[in-house]
């Protein structure tokens, strides 16, 4: 196709698509894998985000309609999605073997990869590599709070559902609430804030609730979230404030520290190949701290013969848990543990530096990956739809051990993502939260 002038337009919150270009919403142009587009201060070659010379051309992922998308962030938000369709539908990873091994990867650190994204998706509303001031920057700062309380809500909702799965949308919400305040500041800042957090929230939620007498019940008795997902039954339910705070699944106090993190990496120049090989490094140097450091401290700190990787507490959730303060040592993926933390964000980092330079250099690659690219873009969508099809096979017990299942839920979402982005520019959900959060246009 023609080198026609698109401007740089950045993706949005859980999943949402950009918006497109006037003259390409005039004209209807689309863009394919392989095509190349002149673009004014726009992207790297892989979707960054980040200005290059005007005039240089990009290469665009075959389901990017019109102006431009990160698409390397969508690859790992994809991954994100998949991984976590493999913890709830996929084989045990008690079985062993590679399979077992792939499997056991996916706990936790999925949904730790999403809570990563997150961070990344506060500043692509509210400005990523300068935050947007003015007008704009309170119109962005109401499109945040407008898909938190939507997050909240369609959380709540499928939770109360009765599904087996633990929703991570209304958790999802609550970090975009409280990372909110934190939008307009630098990297290095960002950076110490995620390390400062990782440190120290886990342990603050380790001491209230070890040391509850009872008050965290008091308040989920009376609490109207913890009515509403339990379907009347506020005890049943860890998606009230204290289980969203402290005692859910995913509670905030110890997976903030991911969202930060996100933030601070969103703030860089990603398409500076020099800070990218840094970022791969301290990825890899996080993850061997996190899950390195955990062995070492529990080698040292018990005289048990240690297990193998399946079931060591450094690693897996298929570990028994350490007893009394030795549990602070392990790094389990959802032990809410500094050091559990730490590896985690090593993971997160690592797969999304992967996923961009993935996206750089090859057209091939490119198109293969596609599908699941598409589902990056339309995550929200693609994560109720394993909800929901979970429901309707009616498994009663997760994971469901089913290979089968993974592999057709899998390929029925990528499927569909990539069929429908060829004719949409956003997911069914994804255009609904962005409709909904057109009433910030209002702002003044």
């Amino acid at each position: 196709m023609g080198h026609n002038v698109i401007p740089a337009l950045p993706a949005a919150s859980i999943g949402d698509a950009v918006g497109q270009s006037e003259g390409a919403a005039r004209t209807g142009a689309a863009l394919r894998v392989g095509d190349t587009a002149r673009v004014e201060g726009a992207v790297g070659a892989g979707g960054v985000g980040d200005t290059v010379r005007p005039g240089a051309t990009v290469l665009v992922s075959d389901h990017v309609r019109v102006g431009v998308r990160l698409v390397g962030v969508d690859l790992a938000r994809g991954l994100a999605v998949l991984g976590m369709y493999a913890a709830h539908v996929g084989p045990e990873p008690g079985q062993g073997g590679v399979l077992g091994f792939a499997m056991e990867v996916t706990h936790g650190r999925s949904s730790a990869l999403f809570a990563f994204l997150a961070g990344f998706s506060i500043l692509l509303i509210t400005g990523r590599r300068v935050p947007k001031t003015g007008r704009a920057g309170r119109q962005a700062r109401v499109k945040i709070l407008i898909r938190a309380v939507i997050l909240l809500v369609l959380g709540t909702a499928l939770t109360a559902s009765g599904t087996k799965v633990e929703v991570i949308l209304a958790y999802y919400g609550l970090y975009f609430l409280l990372a909110l305040p934190l939008a307009r500041l630098r990297a290095g800042t960002l950076a110490v804030l995620a390390a400062v957090s990782a440190l120290v929230l886990p342990q603050i939620m380790a001491v209230v609730t070890a040391t509850d007498s009872g008050w965290t019940a008091a308040v989920t008795r009376f609490d109207p979230l913890a009515w509403l997902s339990g379907r009347g039954d506020p005890g049943s339910s860890n998606d009230g404030v204290v289980g969203l705070l402290l005692t859910g699944s995913y509670p905030a106090l110890s997976w903030l520290p991911f969202v930060v993190a996100g933030m601070a990496v969103a703030r860089l120049d990603l398409a500076d190949k020099v800070i990218r090989v840094r970022l791969a490094a301290t990825g890899l140097g996080l993850a061997t701290l996190g899950y390195g450091g955990s062995a070492v401290a529990l080698h040292f700190a018990s005289d048990a013969t240690a297990p193998g990787i399946m079931h060591a507490p450094w690693w897996s959730d298929m570990a028994e848990d350490p007893a009394g303060w030795q549990y602070q040592l392990s790094a389990m993926p959802h032990s809410e543990t500094t050091l559990s933390i730490v590896g985690n964000t090593g993971v997160a980092l690592t797969v999304l530096i992967a996923s961009l330079a993935a996206c750089d250099g090859s057209r091939r690659f490119l198109r293969v990956a596609t599908p699941l690219i598409a589902v990056g873009s339309m995550s929200l969508t693609a994560y109720v739809f394993h909800v929901a099809a979970i429901a309707a096979l009616g498994f009663e017990v997760l994971p469901a051990g089913s290979l089968p299942v993974l592999l057709g839920l899998s390929a029925i979402i990528m499927m569909f993502a990539y069929c429908w982005s060829r004719f949409f520019h956003r997911g069914p959900l994804e255009w609904l939260l962005y409709r909904a959060t057109r009433v910030a246009e209002r702002v003044r």
